[in-house]
């Protein structure tokens, strides 16, 4: 078997199916290749990569796609913002609040909260920075508001907004051995399961012969009784 390419848009975390995978396939090396957003889908179909962790909603052309998790969307906030007082907030509470809306936007919005600036930064990160000099707020999924995460920021719990979807997603015609295992792992299959391919079982060193103490030793003779 050859290695695996494994691409991922930022916030994504693939550490603990890289993990498992290396546990499970140790000859096969796993490469991980970061790909931004907008290019991910194009990046599988062009084959560069053998599979994707990335978001919907995508061109699903020429590709295979399986959802894999859903995140939570929040809004990152100035840690002295009156929106900190709130353990979660609605869009009620953004209505009248300057809202960022960088152009990598991986939220699937008709009609986004606020009031939203004209100038709209190219990258979430410039965003983040905007948010940081009181310019306004920003809304993105959770695991984005980490990556990016600040000492003079923090975030809250947006409700009754999109979501983001993570998905596993291949070339339609690829469907490898290699794809065949991952997909395994993401979906929590066991080693021995009988759904994906099988995954060879490390030998057992035999087993060793115990020994009695007694071995090689005289017994010692009961004494009479008298």
């Amino acid at each position: 078997m050859t290695g695996f390419r494994l691409g991922y848009v930022p916030g994504v975390t693939p550490a603990k199916w890289a993990r498992i995978w290396t546990e499970r396939l140790p000859r096969v090396p796993l490469e991980l290749v970061q790909v931004s957003a907008a290019d991910a889908p194009d990046v599988v179909r062009r084959t560069e990569v053998d599979a994707a962790l990335l978001r919907f909603p995508i061109d699903r052309t020429g590709l295979h796609a399986i959802p894999l998790y859903v995140e939570q969307t929040v809004v990152v906030v100035p840690k002295d913002h009156l929106i900190t007082a709130a353990d979660e907030v609605t869009l009620d509470d953004l209505a009248d609040e300057l809202m960022l809306h960088p152009r990598d936007d991986v939220l699937d919005w008709e009609h986004p909260p606020g009031r939203l600036i004209d100038d709209r930064p190219a990258r979430t990160a410039d965003a983040v920075e905007l948010v940081a000099m009181g310019t306004g707020l920003l809304v993105v999924p959770q695991s984005l508001a980490r990556l990016h995460h600040r000492k003079d920021l923090t975030y809250r719990p947006l409700a009754g907004v999109p979501e983001s979807q993570v998905a596993l997603s291949w070339p339609e015609d690829e469907t490898s051995e290699l794809v065949e295992h991952f997909i395994g792992i993401v979906r929590g299959r066991t080693a021995n399961s009988t759904r994906g391919p099988a995954v060879p079982a490390r030998k057992k060193p035999p087993a060793t012969r115990k020994v009695p103490r007694t071995a090689g030793k005289t017994p010692r003779k009961k004494p009479r009784r008298r």
